[in-house]
């Protein structure tokens, strides 16, 4: 094979439609929107959970309590999970991140007091629980609040 002889699999490249231009393509006069109506007209149709008039779901279902737009969720990391890392690592949330600890960030990580520490490492993350911040200290590590 040759750089000239490359070419797309078949079907993986498609022409579009170019609408409205003349009666021979199929798609002239109307471009298929067919005659009239509110789906023919230039801005028409419906919005998106419109339901023909009936009360549509969304309203139809009670609501209930408060949704905070500006709440903060937390990655939570156990303490049992940092004893893969080396005697003396310093824990950051970009090493979370890289060795696929945590998934995503979110708004911050949050360090929780579940299993034991059996290694000296320095944990930087968001927020620390009052267990966890003891038994990292009682293995002789350090926390920072980032």
């Amino acid at each position: 094979m040759q750089l000239h002889e490359l070419q797309p699999s078949e079907g993986s490249r498609k022409e579009r439609k170019r609408k409205g231009r003349g009666i021979a393509t199929g798609n002239g006069k109307t471009a298929g929107k067919g005659h009239k109506g509110q789906n023919a007209r230039s801005g028409g149709g419906v919005r998106p959970g419109f339901e023909g008039g009936q009360m549509p779901i969304f309203r139809r279902l009670p609501k209930r309590g408060f949704k905070n737009p500006n709440r903060t969720t937390y990655a939570i990391v156990n303490l049992e999970t940092l004893n893969r890392f080396e005697e003396g690592t310093e824990v950051t949330p970009e090493l979370l991140v890289e060795s696929g600890v945590v998934k995503n960030e979110k708004d911050g990580i949050k360090i929780l007091g579940n299993g034991t520490l059996d290694r000296k490492l320095t944990v930087k993350a968001h927020k620390f629980s009052g267990s966890s911040k003891e038994a990292i200290e009682a293995a002789g590590g350090t926390t920072e609040v980032i």
